[in-house]
């Protein structure tokens, strides 16, 4: 007979299982030491349901192609395309739309790869789980596990759910993936704590998703699938919207500014020559038509993703892949980049960097992480292997007696396997050449005292050459000093010792004491070794996850840049504000935020704290996406780097979220926009300069299409105005479309650096793309060129030449006119003379190109017939050319009186 259990309510909120005491949760859920029956397992899964994370609905292939239509820049391009097509225009219509098709296909792709974002998630839940039914253990899937199962652990386990601890012996579970905390945490079965506190010290529970590092333990299952602490990320991963890149807000506020003033220059255009000049209506509406295709820079959709994909191969060799095209430029748009601290900032591989021995001498340890490179120095001099100081020897072969890690190399390469600290200490000792196999062999383990929190130490005991047996003991230095007789050789006590030991904890270091002495009994694997006593006291060891090589140069480098860098971290706000030091950032304790204060805040304080503090430390994931949002409120746009799956809602909702490429987790590489490969904060950098590079490209091209685009609005409102025919037919309108911008805009976008990209501050997140240097460069390039074309075409006309062939001449200037201001686009700043022309031969080859197509068409039947063109003198020519060239001096005057009236406006800050 089954017996009856009683009904379970999960809570509203979840973190509040750590609470209730083994005995409570266990009636509450109706479960019992031997576990559920079969047929409750079997019940509860049904109610409850499989113990996975849901897929979000991925949208059908049709929808995410037509997302891509819906932009206000598709519109215009789409109504001129149609009425293209409605007046015949056929291939201009064609052109459009393929333009549309191709950009929609890229774009479409790219969407669909991050829909898969928060499946990536189901990955961690793809186990298999130990549980006791029926007073039998047994493994099944972990998609069975139910609330109420009781669930074993063990060293290398994934824990299948949320379990409230029932017992725990020794059990230390990494849940860097959710906290961000690189140290494994030491878990208790009998640790309770009444008030909210964060995932991170929840001693009591384990979550789903982490790893047991060491030890064993049995749980009871709280919560499963969403209703678990990953459920929670997966949760905001599928309610939260991807941020939108910096170059997509710029461009919706461009494609709509531009669409009213094309509306009205076309609608004025009309009106004039229908009231002024008398053109039927039909007339001056297929004029209009061509106009419009003239002046919408259809090309710069194609312009754009050239330049994007150009940004994205030249960020890939510099070790930042692009998963989003529209995120190229992303990170040189960001004012603020948030990072995590581990495996972002740092190694996430624990190292020992101070070692104290009792004589008080100060060593330190160089290198990074487990593999043993780096040295050991005294007084910054190298320690020679073959002539240590003394007790040197001593506090390394306790290190590395009294150890259960492994450390060595295989195929040419270093593995490691074990806790991170034992892994750490065993660093230390090949860096001197020492070796654990070697130091086993001569001294033999023959009993130990594992790890227990209880305990705060371990013990080793060793057979010695002299058949005596000897203990090494590592633990906390309460502990270990503890043990130690009270007055070492040099007269120290252990309360000075343990006043180092919080000397060195202040600087974010996890402190160990280590100690050895003569074992007090024999001993042998069938006897439990007694506490030892009367130790000799070894020395203390510092150790930390340390910084990435190049980290504190780009953590400069972006400050210089005018990149403010936030660090957002699960881990020990003392640990935090000492990588913050370490990074050259000047902090005090009182201004590290922790997660604590954060729960206490509204969004419109964290707002307020977000404007100043850059250090958030205790941070959980929800807290981590509030303040990411707090930040965009600021008026920040965000980048979000990060690795765990506790960063993926706030690499998701940042405007550029970038992940780790090796050490990160397939949620928060889906989640993000780009993937560092190299794991190395340092790399940014070189993604902010090249972000910086796209943008210009980008701007380059918008300025050169508009400017000239304009110009020809200018000479045909002038020409109308003054009673002249029209000074271009609508296919010799066309023709321009091609001839100046078939090319030469996607040209443009291989342009490479200018060299002072980092020396830049980054853009105010409400500059428009077109802001007030484009709009006045702009303005004074269409005036200029639109009215010096209007002048010859008004001079040609009142000088008796016929119409054709004054349109001949003049489209040959127009030609010529925007290829020779091709030069002045490729800076904003700096001369034309002063950027080679070779280098970017591929614009030289656009621009060659299409001049040569315009002069086939002038000396060709097809081109002459098609636009009624004709060959010119050779005066004719060179008026032409000399005319052109006046666009260079023109823009070379504008550049110089726009730097010095940039200086000075900074030279007026400085002295104020």
């Amino acid at each position: 007979m089954t017996n009856s259990k009683p009904e379970i309510s999960l809570p509203a909120s979840r973190g509040g299982w750590h609470r209730g005491d083994k005995e409570t949760l266990l009636s509450h859920f109706g479960g019992s030491n031997r576990g559920l029956s079969k047929e409750d397992a079997q019940t509860r899964l049904k109610k409850y349901g499989a113990n996975r994370l849901p897929q979000a609905e991925q949208a059908p292939w049709w929808e995410i192609l037509f997302r891509q239509f819906l932009s206000p820049f598709v519109y215009i391009l789409a109504v001129a395309a149609l009425v293209s097509l409605a007046v015949g225009e056929f291939i201009d219509a064609g052109f459009i739309f393929g333009v549309l098709c191709l950009n929609a296909g890229i774009g479409g792709f790219q969407e669909w790869k991050a829909e898969r974002s928060a499946q990536a998630l189901q990955q961690l839940l793809q186990i298999r789980a130990t549980v006791e039914r029926d007073g039998r253990v047994f493994e099944v899937k972990a998609e069975k596990v139910v609330p109420g199962d009781i669930v074993w652990l063990e060293s290398g386990n994934k824990v299948p759910a949320d379990v409230r601890l029932l017992m725990a012996h020794g059990l230390e579970v990494d849940e860097s993936l959710l906290t961000g905390e690189s140290q494994a945490v030491h878990k208790s079965s009998d640790w309770r704590e009444d008030a909210p506190v964060p995932v991170a010290d929840r001693l009591n529970m384990g979550h789903a998703g982490s790893i047991v590092v060491r030890g064993r333990g049995k749980g009871l299952v709280v919560a499963t699938g969403m209703e678990t602490e990953v459920g929670q990320v997966a949760t905001d991963m599928m309610g939260t919207g991807p941020g939108k890149p910096p170059l997509i807000v710029r461009m919706d506020e461009f494609s709509q500014t531009l669409a009213w003033v094309v509306m009205v220059a076309i609608f004025v255009v009309g009106l004039l020559g229908v009231l002024i000049q008398g053109y039927s209506v039909l007339s001056m509406f297929m004029f209009a038509v061509a106009l419009a295709v003239a002046v919408i820079p259809e090309g710069l959709p194609v312009a754009l993703t050239v330049a994007l994909s150009i940004g994205t191969n030249r960020m890939a060799r510099r070790k930042v892949i692009v998963r989003r095209l529209a995120a190229v430029e992303g990170l040189g748009s960001c004012t603020l980049i948030a990072s995590d601290k581990t495996g972002t900032l740092t190694c996430n591989e624990l190292t020992v960097r101070e070692i104290r021995l009792p004589n008080g001498a100060l060593l330190q340890v160089s290198g990074q992480g487990f593999v043993p490179r780096g040295i050991i120095m005294k007084e910054e001099r190298e320690i020679k292997t073959e002539d240590p100081p003394e007790g040197l020897d001593s506090i390394i072969r306790a290190m590395i007696l009294c150890n259960e890690g492994d450390l060595h190399r295989l195929d040419g390469e270093w593995v490691f396997r074990g806790d991170p600290t034992d892994i750490a200490l065993l660093s230390v000792g090949e860096k001197l050449g020492r070796e654990k196999e070697v130091l086993l062999n001569a001294h033999p383990q023959i009993n130990q005292i594992p790890f227990e929190p209880e305990y705060q130490y371990s013990a080793s005991f060793h057979k010695m050459p002299d058949e005596s047996a000897r203990v090494f003991v590592k633990g906390s230095p309460e502990r270990v000093l503890s043990m130690c007789v009270q007055k070492n050789e040099t007269g120290n006590s252990p309360t000075h010792w343990l006043g180092v030991a919080e000397e060195m904890a202040a600087k974010g270091y996890r402190v160990l004491a280590l100690a050895e002495g003569l074992a007090s009994e024999d001993l042998d694997e069938a006897h439990a070794p007694s506490e030892p006593s009367q130790l000799k006291f070894l020395g203390l060891v510092g150790m930390i996850d340390p910084l990435r090589d190049g980290v504190r140069e780009a953590v400069s480098a972006c400050r210089s840049a005018g990149v403010e860098v936030a660090i957002i971290t699960g881990d020990h706000p003392v640990t935090a504000l000492a990588i913050a030091r370490d990074l050259g950032l000047e902090m005090t304790q009182d201004q590290v935020v922790t997660g604590k204060v954060l729960e206490t805040k509204s969004p419109d304080e964290i707002k307020t704290i977000v404007q100043t503090a850059r250090l958030f430390a205790r941070v959980a994931p929800r807290q981590k996406l509030d303040l990411v949002k707090a930040m965009q409120r600021a008026g920040h746009f965000v980048a979000v780097t990060g690795d765990g799956v506790n960063d993926a809602p706030a690499l998701r909702a940042a405007n550029i979220g970038a992940a780790m490429g090796k050490s990160g987790t397939d949620v928060a590489r889906e989640a993000a926009a780009l993937v560092i490969s190299d794991d190395n904060f340092a790399t940014i950098i070189g993604g902010v300069e090249e972000g910086r590079i796209a943008y210009s490209n980008i701007r380059k091209i918008i300025f050169m299409l508009i400017s000239t685009g304009a110009a020809e609005v200018v000479l045909v409102i002038l020409a109308v105005a003054f009673g002249l025919p029209l000074p271009l037919s609508p296919v010799q309108l066309l023709w321009l479309n091609l001839v100046t911008q078939g090319i030469q805009d996607v040209g443009m976008g291989f342009e490479p650096g200018e060299g002072d990209e980092l020396k830049q501050k980054p853009r105010h997140p409400d500059e428009p793309i077109f802001n007030r240097l484009m709009i006045e460069r702009s303005a004074i390039v269409a005036l200029f060129m639109g009215g010096l074309w209007f002048l010859l075409f008004y001079w040609m006309l009142k000088t008796g030449m016929d119409l054709k062939s004054a349109r001949n001449i003049l489209l040959l200037l127009v030609v010529l006119f925007v290829n020779v201001h091709i030069a002045n686009c490729r800076s904003e700043t700096k001369s034309a003379f002063q950027i080679p022309l070779m280098r970017n031969p591929v614009l030289v080859f656009g621009v060659l190109t299409a001049f040569l197509f315009h002069v086939l068409a002038m000396y060709l039947p097809l081109g002459q017939w098609t636009l009624k063109t004709e060959p010119v003198s050779v005066g004719t020519w060179l008026l032409a050319a000399g005319l052109a060239s006046t666009s260079i001096i023109l823009m070379e005057w504008h550049k110089r009186w726009w730097n010095r009236r940039q200086e000075i406006k900074r030279q007026k800050k400085v002295s104020t």
